[in-house]
């Protein structure tokens, strides 16, 4: 039996939700029928529009997410605005304030605290520049990630951009593609660096060549099912096919299509690809692939240009995450900017903006990593570009353990979350940077930490990787974390070991602390810790998590009960200001 998402799907998907979205807008959050919310909220991703946890009802997060990430001059700005303007709740958050936008692991914006009433206007505004939420959610493809320097970078085999733009293109709003299963997500990757991370994605176009008809062609070979998500990670498999840049859209429509209509549409949890990469095998997929959905011959699988791929490799001296100042090929630079978990307040976004214009093109990029690029910086603006202030905020050279710090969401609005993320690893990596030195040689370690095993922040590629849980201390129930080992992307591309189960999380940087103190104690030369983390089994990592107390304090330690938000000082769900219209006034809960 289909699911329910897919009996709502049946009913009502796809383009035809926006006209749906703004009668409700114009009526307001209270006419949306109460007994219709799960279905209504389904079909809204769609459009990019989530709604928010328990106790923030009529509060929703908008996501946007242009191709690799690449924002055109005036964009970001418009981001910008428009999280100024209109991403402001009914409580701050006690490191960031209130109105800003997240960077995320697949190079969107984020922005929070949206009431549906303004959300008509909000699209308005990013139609005029060229931005659009639609598919930012839902069952069909999401934003193409890719190489974030994609035409700009000296280490290029084939023009990723273009091909991420025509997939956009081709995909987005496309009905015959606009319902699939369950999210399809797409990387493409044409340089050494590997930043599109095609491993774990669905689909995945990797830089290759082939010799056809006596000439050597660059094109891509392609993976398919790999995914982090759950407790089953896989890495995308090779179906032994290689196609030539006009030949991809083609090749991913096809297996778009596949995915499509023989994906689960009865159980969600196995409804991606790589379950169903699972129950066929690689080559029933590629056999499936030829006869029913391509009408022209499929080349097999060229050379593997892969092999140098260093993003989130965990190498000891890796930092191939495009922060700091890199040469382009017109003689310009980009700079790579540290967005720590990716928040950037509303006024530092609009000065990020105004910086960008003055000194490069205006053009900004995200990254898989959330951080952000100004591109097209002449050599006379450097200096001057490196001088602003606001850069100390957001370094283009920050520490190791600042620069490897990835959080998703948690708590703060997502319903999955069983941990507060982005204020504790803001403190986390406070608390690394002013108590421990990483070992020698070492400048570049990735502490991810996500607030549930769905995986938003791809903890099991980070050399440790922390996940949420619950456990309980002195009697107390209390925040903890899984702790996982040495996983990284790559020539050789393997997940962390979690060799630590339920530490409470007052006890996690102490535990850092002593496993570097233990990696270097013990480590062989110049070993990368992952690859020390390689080389030993699972019992041999767990002697070296040691959790400790230290003068670390965590101040969300106990906020294991359900509350309308983990800051706020009266926080039980019954003392939620939500419902409520945009100017903040309450909506009677009877209405």
């Amino acid at each position: 039996m289909p699911s329910d998402v897919e009996n709502w799907k049946d009913e009502l998907y796809g383009t035809d939700i926006r006209e749906a979205i703004e009668e409700f807008a114009a009526s307001g959050w209270e006419s949306i029928p109460e007994d219709e919310h799960d279905a209504w909220f389904e079909r809204f991703k769609w459009y990019g529009l989530y709604h928010q946890r328990a106790g923030q009802e009529s509060y929703f997060m908008l996501r946007v997410g242009p191709p690799s990430g690449v924002l055109q001059p005036g964009q970001f700005r418009i981001l910008a605005e428009l999280a100024n303007e209109y991403s402001n709740g009914p409580a701050a958050n006690p490191e960031f304030g209130n109105g800003w936008l997240d960077v995320t692991t697949r190079q969107a914006v984020q922005l929070h605290w949206i009431n549906l009433e303004d959300v008509p206007a909000i699209f308005d505004r990013l139609e005029d520049v060229g931005l659009s939420a639609v598919q930012a959610c839902g069952d069909s493809w999401r934003n193409i990630v890719g190489c974030p320097v994609a035409g700009k970078d000296e280490h290029e085999h084939v023009d990723a951009g273009a091909l991420a733009d025509d997939l956009h293109d081709t995909f987005k709003r496309n009905e015959a593609h606009s319902n699939l299963p369950r999210k399809w997500k797409v990387a493409v990757t044409g340089c050494d660096e590997g930043c599109g991370q095609g491993d774990i994605n669905d689909l995945a176009f990797e830089p290759a060549e082939k010799e056809i008809d006596g000439e050597t062609m660059t094109g891509y070979n392609v993976r398919v099912g790999g995914g982090l998500a759950r407790n089953e990670p896989r890495f995308a498999r090779d179906i032994d096919v290689f196609v030539t840049p006009e030949q991809a859209v083609d090749v991913a429509g096809g297996i778009s299509g596949l995915f499509r209509d023989y994906g689960n549409r009865e159980n969600r949890y196995a409804a991606r690809m790589k379950f169903l990469v699972d129950e066929w095998g690689p080559e029933k997929v590629r056999d499936v692939l030829q006869e029913e959905y391509v009408d022209f011959d499929l080349e097999t699988a060229g050379e593997d240009l892969r092999s140098s791929y260093s993003y989130n490799a965990g190498e000891a001296a890796g930092k191939h995450d495009h922060v700091g100042v890199h040469d382009q090929p017109d003689g310009d630079s980009y700079v790579g900017l540290n967005v720590l978990v990716g928040r950037i307040g509303a006024a530092d976004a609009l000065e990020l903006a105004d910086i960008a214009d003055e000194y490069g093109s205006g053009e900004v990029r995200l990254t898989q990593r959330q951080n952000i690029i100004f591109t097209d910086v002449p050599d006379e603006n450097l200096d001057d570009l490196l001088a602003e202030p606001l850069l100390e905020t957001y370094s283009p050279d920050p520490h190791p353990f600042q620069r490897g710090s990835i959080a998703c969401t948690g708590t703060e609005f997502c319903s999955l979350s069983i941990v507060e993320t982005k204020n504790r690893q803001v403190r986390f990596s406070r608390w690394l940077v002013e108590n421990i030195d990483l070992p020698e040689g070492v400048d570049d370690f990735h502490i991810h930490l996500s607030g549930c095993t769905a995986s938003c922040a791809q903890p099991q590629i980070a050399d440790v990787s922390l996940r949420g849980m619950k456990t309980r201390k002195d009697g107390e129930p209390v925040e903890a974390l899984d702790i996982g080992l040495g996983g990284g992307l790559g020539e050789n591309p393997q997940f962390a070991s979690w060799v630590g189960e339920r530490v409470p999380v007052d006890e996690v940087p102490g535990t850092i602390a002593n496993l570097l103190e233990n990696f270097a104690a013990v480590r062989e030369g110049e070993e990368s810790f992952r690859e020390f983390v390689a080389a030993r089994d699972d019992d041999e990592l767990a002697d070296l998590i040691e959790p400790e107390e230290t003068d670390y304090e965590d101040p969300y330690m106990h906020n294991t009960k359900r509350t309308w938000y983990p800051y706020a000082d009266q926080d039980a769900l019954d003392e939620s200001p939500a419902p409520a219209t945009p100017d903040g006034s309450p909506i009677p809960s009877d209405d």
